[in-house]
C-alpha cells in the first residue's frame, strides 16, 4: 500500500503535466489580477505599458512550467500574497496573450 500511492501521485503529477498549459485557469480574472499586481512594476522597469518584458528578445520565460515558475517568483518577493489559482489564472492570460505555449 505504502509503494501504491506514491506511484498514483507520480501517474497523475505526469498526466497532468502533459495537459495544457494553464488548462483550468480563468484568463479573464487572470487579466485583471495582471493589470491591478503587475504592470506598474514591469512599466517602472521596462516604460510604456510594461509589455516590453514579454516581447523582449532576451526574456527568460521559454515554457509554460518557467512562465509558472517567474509568477510564484515575483509573487513571494513583492509580496502579493496571491493564491496558487490566482497564480494560474494570471500564467492563463499571460500564456494566451503572449507565451502561446502549448
Amino acid at each position: 500500500m505504502n509503494r501504491i500511492v506514491p506511484a498514483l501521485l507520480f501517474l497523475l503529477w505526469s498526466v497532468a503535466g502533459q495537459a495544457a498549459p494553464f488548462a483550468n485557469a480563468d484568463a479573464k480574472a487572470g487579466k485583471a489580477l495582471h493589470d491591478k499586481r503587475c504592470v506598474a512594476c514591469h512599466a517602472s522597469r521596462f516604460g510604456g505599458d510594461g509589455s516590453k518584458i514579454y516581447t523582449r528578445a532576451e526574456r527568460r520565460v521559454k515554457s509554460a512550467s518557467a512562465l509558472a515558475q517567474q509568477i510564484t517568483t515575483c509573487n513571494a518577493n513583492l509580496g502579493n500574497d496571491l493564491f496558487p489559482e490566482d497564480e494560474a489564472n494570471i500564467g492563463a492570460y499571460l500564456n494566451k496573450t503572449w507565451y502561446k505555449f502549448k
